[in-house]
């Protein structure tokens, strides 16, 4: 990924489309996956909370068109960020999504990036497992 980041053939931009990122999240087809949990409620419901400021995204740009991004809940108060979400049209966009956003947060001081579920393609980009208690002592 140091390559593909060096190349810079991608922008990022935050909270610039945070529609388009969810919409693009619901909507992208998932290997394995029959549908999506982001139901129209729920995209309504982070619409809401992105309104309020609590909600964010990541969008990640190939000549001038949105090819991934991200968006979570960020909990500025507790320095952690809770990933809802990503999407990938095109290789790596995703990834650069998410090394951006962790990059910037780590400037920010966080402590947690909580990708909810592990998977392997996490796990290439850092992601560890962590007990529920360890968990919730840093929403404590």
């Amino acid at each position: 990924m140091r390559k593909v980041l060096r190349e810079a053939a991608f922008k990022v931009t935050y909270n610039t489309r945070f529609l388009d990122v969810i919409l693009n999240c619901k909507r992208i087809e998932r290997e394995g996956q029959h549908g999506t949990w982001i139901t129209n409620d729920m995209v309504e419901a982070y619409l809401n909370l992105h309104k309020l400021g609590y909600a964010q995204s990541v969008e990640v740009w190939q000549d001038e068109e949105l090819v991934g991004g991200l968006y979570g809940v960020n909990l500025k108060d507790k320095q952690v960020f809770c990933g809802e979400s990503m999407f990938s049209k095109v290789s790596n966009a995703s990834k650069v999504a998410f090394i951006s956003l962790a990059q910037k947060l780590t400037q920010q001081d966080y402590k947690l990036i909580d990708c909810q579920v592990y998977t392997a393609h996490l796990e290439s980009l850092g992601a560890k497992e962590i007990s529920r208690e360890e968990f919730l002592s840093y929403l404590g």
